[in-house]
């Protein structure tokens, strides 16, 4: 046995200890939905911890947090014993199918005294006013999206900074959260040109844009926040709709030129990609889009097999005289064979082929990825990176390292084990697990054995596209 495998063992131990004497003297377990109400975690994070990751410490004043609006919060980081920062935020809950756990996840932004906005700098982080406190919870492993942002940069794109932290909410325990931090342009996050309402003609309107693949659940698609492509999710024009949602400017900004110009852009690519003569250099899809930034997306997409690849939380930046790139990658919970529906578990198919398997689901993935692995040169260019990146940042030893990290940092922390406590789900199915570890060791180990698989299946798949 491994010492990180040893130490899970006897952390797992400790932690079925504690929790039945929580559980024999409170006769209650932590199922209850408000994120405010907590049994008493085993273990004080902070205080019986030598090195304890950061603490949020969130006071609501007697208001409850909910999905919109952002209610005022006062809030402390600390490490330890030192305070890193204390002041006002504006907090929500945040979240689509997720907002279904009892474990929330919270958007913020950080306020001065009057409710204003105001950039600090948080954790080392870039100064920013959006954050996220991210709540893994039907991934038991608490990694996946750490993970693939760090693979990510790794590859020298960017995704979201992440630190893993605790946090209490009125002075009760919440566990183990991901701070991080929210997209949007900036020269720090996704940087493209800042677009003014009035550039609305020559180079100045050529960028930068953001636009999402994604769901809207709150208000659906309309003609005022998102335009629909011509093709949808096949080449023949007769799949499933996308569309394009205005990110920024948002929908409550962008200018009605500059929604012609994005849409005519995104029209004008599809067009020449859907061509006969869609592989030439001038004339067809090269002239319109960033490859490189295709090939890396479909690189982190696959090796995660990240069941909502292509179809959700997609974004895509339009520069200022530049072209098309597709990123940064968002939300991978369901990745690393976290999904039990539409083969998410599997390590021996595509993701790109989602509709394939799945033709009814109301998001489908565009006809983009098929059409573009029917050009041999963008294939030849996927094969050279692919395989650049396993002799390095993709190899499986470095992945594995980086996951031991993860794991020793959580486990010494003691992070682990209180998480646990307060929400006892190991050896429980949480919708949409394909696989349920009785420890979190297993847990593990199943993610480590699920990237073997996968990788030894890609290095033959795309090597004989």
């Amino acid at each position: 046995m491994s010492k990180v495998e040893t130490r899970n063992a006897f952390m797992t131990a400790t932690y079925l200890y504690f929790l039945f004497v929580a559980l024999f003297l409170c006769g209650c377990g932590s199922d209850d939905s408000s994120a405010a109400n907590s049994i008493t975690p085993p273990i004080d994070p902070v205080e019986t911890i030598e090195n304890p990751l950061p603490l949020f410490s969130i006071q609501t004043n007697g208001q409850s947090i909910v999905d919109e609006p952002k209610v005022s919060a006062d809030f402390t980081l600390t490490e330890g014993d030192e305070t890193l920062y204390s002041g006002k935020m504006g907090i929500e809950i945040r979240g689509s199918s997720s907002q279904m756990f009892p474990k929330k996840s919270f958007g913020f932004e950080t306020w001065d005294a009057d409710g204003n906005d105001i950039d600090v700098s948080l954790l080392g982080f870039p100064e920013e006013e959006d954050w996220i406190l991210y709540a893994p919870y039907s991934d038991k492993s608490l990694i996946r999206n750490v993970l693939i942002y760090d693979l990510a940069r790794s590859m020298n794109r960017y995704a979201s900074r992440t630190k893993f932290v605790q946090l209490n909410i009125n002075e009760q325990y919440q566990g183990v959260y991901v701070f991080m931090e929210k997209l949007k342009r900036d020269n720090n996050r996704i940087a493209i040109n800042k677009l003014k309402d009035d550039e609305n003609e020559g180079e100045d309107l050529t960028g930068g844009y953001i636009l999402k693949i994604d769901k809207n659940n709150n208000e659906g698609f309309t003609d005022q926040n998102s335009f629909d492509s011509e093709f949808g999710s096949s080449l023949d024009q007769t799949g499933g709709d996308i569309h394009f949602l205005y990110d920024y400017p948002d929908a409550n900004t962008i200018t009605s030129t500059q929604k012609d110009y994005i849409s005519a852009y995104l029209a004008d690519f599809e067009t020449a990609l859907a061509s006969d003569n869609f592989t030439d250099v001038d004339q067809g899809y090269q002239a319109y889009i960033d490859i490189d930034s295709f090939i890396d997306f479909f690189i982190l997409n696959e090796i995660s097999n990240n069941v909502d690849a292509y179809r959700i939380s997609t974004y895509l930046t339009k520069d200022k005289n530049e072209k098309l790139k597709i990123g940064p990658i968002w939300d991978f919970n369901l990745g690393f064979g976290n999904a039990d529906y539409c083969n998410g578990s599997h390590t021996d198919v595509w993701a790109y082929k989602f509709n394939e398997r799945c033709p009814n689901d109301v998001f489908l993935v565009p006809f983009w990825w098929s059409r573009l692995l029917e050009d041999r040169a963008f294939v030849d260019r996927l094969k050279t990176r692919w395989n650049t990146l396993r002799a390095e940042q993709l190899a499986d030893a470095v992945i594995f390292a980086r996951i031991d990290e993860y794991v020793v940092l959580l486990d010494e922390s003691g992070a682990l084990e209180s998480n646990f406590a307060k929400w006892p789900i190991l050896g429980t199915y949480v919708w949409p697990n394909a696989f349920v570890g009785q420890n979190y060791s297993q847990e593990i180990r199943y993610v480590k054995e699920w990237i073997t698989n996968r990788t030894q299946w890609l290095d033959n798949a795309i090597n004989n596209l």
